[in-house]
């Protein structure tokens, strides 16, 4: 296919123009309860282009015939040329040309069903040994392969393998039901299974879920809390990395995924302690939202989005750093061929302080300690938000002590951050996939960060 003729035919009737090439192979397993319920295998190749005009057109297709391509492109440079005008400046941005790929130890391609299989029936047959009834695994690798050009000269080729685990188990102990799950996810190859030691990870949640099972509820009221890196990390993907998207705070994302309660006015505005420094890097080697260049071909890099408690910089592609004047931070992400970049987050997490989680239990005379969660909800504008644990445990002069069942936290974006006094030098990460757009476009992410010490909050 004549790609650069297509991009010349862009520049030639348009203001700017790009086309990406995207390869999507994947495969899925999942099995219940020690049965398999589910394989399934895809390899798929999609052509997208977006031009801007007077505004900005995307169309996609798989039908990768030239002629079909030509109608593709024929038809964006028209849309885009008869669309509302709006006054769109994008940010100048280097011109790149370069290929990327991240490592595989134990390649994809190269590990058969067989063994993925075996593996997680393994797991099964621990668990059940154990007592626990009901038990689901799911078990993806993708494969993702990227061609990315401009009107501007920048031809980018990326290839990121990443591999996904999700768990979910329930047991029961004495007639109380107590449920957990976690998901897990590399860039690179299969040697993540043996990174992540499943069969020892699931049968530790196992055993906690049987002790929290019996645990009792707290006593509302004002106490100390720490939160362990899952929440901790949760908290900066759902109240700092969503609020700080630039589609939402300009309007964009507000009939879609909803607004944000930050504004465009609001860089240096106290949001919590000076403890607090909120980062998202999609830099991190081997991370779930590992990318070295953006959907626009702008090289990534770290963010810090929340820093010394104060709102720092806001995640941008180039449409919304253009707006406000300002170098894109390679914030446009895409998760398939068919779905136009918007801005997204990648590895989003509270970054590490000085403390260890001993120093900032000794001084608690009366708190809890939420390692995990259970349960989250956070309002359209991420400022109103609720989490309510799963391990957790009774803090007493300094000392952890008994479960607790459910302990609830509700509070707002600020009150948390404002709350903090003591951060660790832990670091942890957890999967998850982000949720945005219309239509939706789930993309990979880590979250995480240390143990997160706060002063006074109310819990139920």
């Amino acid at each position: 296919m004549d790609i650069e003729r297509f991009l010349m035919d862009i520049e030639k009737h348009a203001r700017y123009g790009e086309i990406r090439i995207m390869r999507l192979k994947r495969n899925m397993l999942i099995i219940k309860n020690g049965v398999i319920s589910g394989i399934e295998s895809t390899d798929e190749t999609g052509f997208a282009v977006r031009v801007l005009d007077r505004n900005f057109s995307f169309f996609s297709t798989s039908n990768l015939d030239e002629s079909n391509l030509k109608k593709t492109v024929d038809r964006a440079i028209k849309t885009a040329k008869s669309l509302d005008k709006r006054e769109i400046k994008l940010s100048e941005e280097d011109i790149i040309k370069d290929s990327w790929d991240v490592s595989e130890t134990q390649k994809i391609d190269d590990f058969p069903l067989e063994e993925k299989v075996s593996h997680l029936i393994d797991i099964d047959k621990n668990l059940d040994s154990i007592g626990v009834p009901i038990r689901m695994q799911f078990l993806r690798d993708k494969i993702t392969e990227i061609e990315y050009m401009n009107t501007e000269g920048t031809r980018i080729n990326g290839r990121l393998p990443s591999i996904f685990y999700y768990y979910f188990i329930g047991v029961i102990e004495n007639g109380n039901f107590e449920q957990g799950s976690q998901e897990f996810g590399r860039s690179g190859g299969y040697e993540a299974l043996k990174e992540w030691n499943l069969i020892d990870t699931t049968i530790e949640e196992a055993k906690k879920l049987k002790k929290i099972a019996l645990g009792k509820k707290i006593n509302e009221g004002k106490m100390d809390l720490i939160v362990g890196p899952e929440v901790s990390g949760i908290v900066a993907h759902e109240s700092c990395g969503h609020p700080m998207e630039s589609d939402r705070i300009m309007g964009r994302e507000a009939a879609q995924a909803g607004e944000s309660f930050v504004k465009q006015n609001m860089i240096g505005e106290r949001i919590g302690s000076d403890k607090v420094n909120v980062v998202d890097d999609p830099t991190i080697e081997h991370s779930f939202g590992y990318y070295k260049y953006d959907f626009e071909g702008v090289k990534a890099r770290k963010r810090y989005l929340y820093k010394n408690g104060k709102i720092n910089e806001f995640l941008m592609n180039r449409e919304f750093a253009g707006m406000l004047g300002q170098k894109s931070n390679a914030a446009a992400r895409s998760s398939e061929w068919d779905k136009e970049p918007i801005v997204r987050m990648s590895t989003t997490y509270i970054e590490p302080g000085d403390y260890n989680l001993d120093e900032m239990l000794e001084d608690i005379k009366y708190g809890i300690f939420m390692n995990s969660f259970t349960e989250w909800n956070i309002d359209d504008i991420r400022f109103n938000e609720k989490y309510v644990g799963r391990e957790a445990y009774l803090i007493e002069n300094g000392e952890i002590k008994d479960p607790v069942k459910r302990p609830v936290l509700e509070i707002t974006t600020t009150g948390f951050y404002s709350a903090v006094d003591a951060v660790s030098r832990d670091l942890k990460f957890f999967a998850g996939t982000c949720g945005k757009g219309d239509p939706m476009q789930g993309v990979d992410v880590w979250m995480g960060g240390p143990f997160v010490r706060l002063r006074g909050i109310y819990m139920r």
